[in-house]
């Protein structure tokens, strides 16, 4: 477990992470679809409990339209923004700490929990499972779980055919070129999941599905004629998004999944 949190840790301290998903309209999409979804749940003042909450970008802004808010962030980097971001914020908590271990909190005491980047990095089938497990345990019955997930397709477009890197010596064991699965370590970073295995996480858990969301669907792909959109054309591109991004047919294009759960009472 060191191992992986040294490597995470070193990776988020070199880079700026916040700027990265705020300075553009492309990188500003996944966030405002996950808002839009998480907003359309939470109700005024609901107890939210985000668990890796990075630079504070989700946890601040629900803060903001007045929820209680508890975020737990791995990165001492990272933590360390997210409390400069919420100095005053009073209704804004944060502690360091890791997904596979919420033991600090009690059973059924949040009516939202959100993993909006742990499954990124957890590297085995169990580590996985344990972190939804403790998730669901410390969210209240009939309470919501959001978590999102890196999608393989988009790395296989994005990573090996656009980049080349399917040809790369090093990356040979970490792709199957018969299926196209990518498999990963903590010193690649990144957790690459298929819809099926997401399935298979959440079978035995006690939550039942709402929602399947491509939380920024072709946006990465067209980058560019995104940036120079007029504002008007930009709003029917964000109608269009919002119109297709559940579709089953659509969002195997997407870069990140949202999976949204409700926990059985």
């Amino acid at each position: 477990m060191s191992k992986r949190i040294d490597i995470i840790s070193g990776f988020y301290g070199t880079i700026d992470e916040d700027s990265r998903l705020n300075r553009s309209r492309h990188g500003q999409l996944e966030q405002l679809t996950t808002l839009h979804y998480i907003q359309q749940y939470a109700a005024p003042g609901s107890r939210i409990l985000e668990v890796g909450a990075g630079t504070g970008r989700y946890s601040i802004a629900l803060a903001k339209a007045g929820h209680a808010v508890t975020a737990v962030e791995l990165v001492e980097s990272n933590l360390a923004v997210l409390r400069q971001g919420s100095a005053g914020l009073d209704n804004l908590q944060s502690f360091q700490g890791d997904a596979l271990d919420l033991s600090r909190f009690s059973d059924d005491t949040f009516d939202a929990t959100l993993l909006l980047g742990p499954m990124y990095h957890l590297f085995s089938t169990e580590e996985q499972h344990q972190a939804l497990s403790e998730a669901l345990r410390v969210t209240k019955p009939g309470g919501l779980l959001f978590t999102a997930y890196c999608n393989n397709e988009a790395t296989i477009y994005n990573f090996c055919f656009m980049r080349g890197y399917l040809m790369d010596p090093h990356f040979f064991p970490l792709i199957d070129k018969e299926t196209f699965k990518c498999t990963s370590n903590p010193e690649d970073r990144f957790v690459l999941h298929r819809p099926e295995e997401i399935d298979a996480l959440m079978a035995d858990l006690p939550a039942d599905r709402l929602h399947f969301i491509g939380t920024d669907m072709m946006t990465q792909y067209i980058k560019d004629t995104i940036e120079g959109m007029s504002e008007e054309m930009y709003q029917y591109y964000l109608k269009y998004h919002f119109l297709i991004c559940e579709r089953p047919d659509m969002t195997g294009i997407t870069n990140h999944y949202l999976d949204i759960c409700r926990k059985r009472a």
